[in-house]
């Protein structure tokens, strides 16, 4: 394989590559080689150059080679072989702590384990998901604390861009990594691309992504959200109704007007902060409630994050909202029965019927990005979301009253 680099490109892996399918090897093929750029680091060697940028990527110039590539820390070798005029790339993108040894002749010429300690990492988070990209953010200051190492990150979708340097104003947002980046990491599902990933990430929390492919100790913690002016006097909730996909959303019948109508008799202004004040998907839609106020619209998310950290609490779903309302310490409510209670953040207000069919999306043997339920066209089509009753919702907001106000 030769992608207009100066030698063949050999991959190898630690795990089985033969599930990878032709367009998967050919976004393989384009993480390690168009994205990650040439291979740069000097290893004083004339020819061979090495860079954890995509992987490890070793260039081998003409010569009696032997290379081995192992991980450290177990001793398991995953590559032993004499090589020439090649470019050896390992499919696994995530975090393992590579050993190269490189032998000339049956010399041992060169050998390197990678440290990221004062090294330029780069970070690619490549959800075009709100949620997602805030779930991932908080492992760039996890990754320089642990390793020590120089980081920039790249995030794809410009409305979250805005999010990224109000909460890390000090990490530098590159399109691409720079020519002295020692190695990138890419934090994604994976769900389309194994090798991104060391577990299925459908087995763990979102909130757990970021700690598996950067190979980290423990979860990372939520961002410091900047303090700001409240702009409400009076006690109001914040609420969304609407997700980026149908699966997500609470379709019990005028159930949101039910829950809206009981806050307003406890006291609350109720503000709906959907971006949108109408979202259709298929036949049904998703409305703001007739009794909410309209705070819908073109706001940024910094000031509709301002707003979350002055209200009571938050009713949501699993969608980008309730994760900044997370991000800025608002307690959440979040009605969801697509995904399982531990799929999210922690938050003693999940909502959801386990009587009924759930959890879809952690299903090994079904994959749920494809389509948003299996039973459609049938009676237990969305019954996740349809089965979750406004009492089930009140009940949460109860038990969040009154421990709000036990101190």
């Amino acid at each position: 394989m030769n992608q207009g680099t100066p030698y063949p490109i050999q991959f190898f892996g630690c795990r089985d590559d033969g599930c990878l399918s032709p367009d998967q090897w050919k976004a393989l093929t384009y993480l390690s080689i168009k994205k990650a750029g040439p291979i740069a680091g000097d290893t004083g060697i004339p020819g061979l150059r090495l860079d954890f940028n995509s992987g490890v990527r070793l260039q081998v110039p003409e010569g009696d080679w032997h290379v081995i590539v192992s991980d450290y820390d177990s001793g398991m070798v995953f590559y032993d072989r004499d090589v020439s005029e090649t470019i050896l790339i390992s499919m696994e993108k995530h975090y393992v702590h590579w050993q190269v040894e490189v032998f000339r002749d049956g010399i041992q010429v060169f050998a390197h384990v990678l440290d990221l300690s004062g090294q330029h990492v780069h970070v690619d988070i490549t959800s075009p998901l709100m949620g997602d990209t805030l779930a991932l953010l908080p492992y760039i200051p996890c990754l320089q604390e642990h390793y020590h190492a120089v980081v920039s990150s790249f995030c794809p979708a410009k409305p979250w861009r805005e999010l990224c340097h109000h909460l890390l104003p000090g990490v530098p947002l590159k399109e691409s990594p720079d020519v002295d980046t020692y190695a990138t990491y890419r934090l994604s599902a994976g769900y389309e691309m194994p090798p991104l990933v060391p577990i299925d990430t459908r087995m763990i929390p979102l909130l757990q992504w970021g700690q598996t492919i950067l190979g980290l100790p423990e979860p990372a913690r939520p961002l410091h959200w900047p303090a700001s002016r409240r702009l409400i006097e009076e006690p109001y909730v914040c609420i969304a109704v609407q997700s980026s996909a149908v699966s997500k959303t609470w379709l019990y019948p005028h159930g949101w007007d039910a829950v809206v109508g009981y806050l307003k008799r406890k006291g609350y202004r109720v503000l709906c902060i959907d971006k949108e004040v109408h979202q259709e998907s298929g036949q049904l839609s998703m409305d703001c409630p007739g009794e909410a106020e309209d705070f819908t619209g073109n706001r940024s998310l910094i000031e509709r994050g301002n707003m979350l950290a002055h209200a009571d609490f938050f009713i949501g779903l699993s969608s980008g909202l309730s994760w900044l309302a997370y991000t800025v310490g608002c307690p959440v409510v979040m009605i969801c029965g697509f995904s399982l209670p531990w799929s999210e953040f922690f938050t003693p207000y999940r909502v959801y019927n386990p009587l009924a069919c759930a959890g879809c999306v952690h299903d090994m043997r079904y994959t749920w990005y494809k389509s948003s339920c299996r039973y459609k066209g049938t009676e237990k089509y969305l019954e996740c979301s349809k089965k979750i009753s406004p009492r089930m919702v009140i009940q949460a907001i109860d038990r969040l009253i009154a421990e709000k106000a036990s101190g």
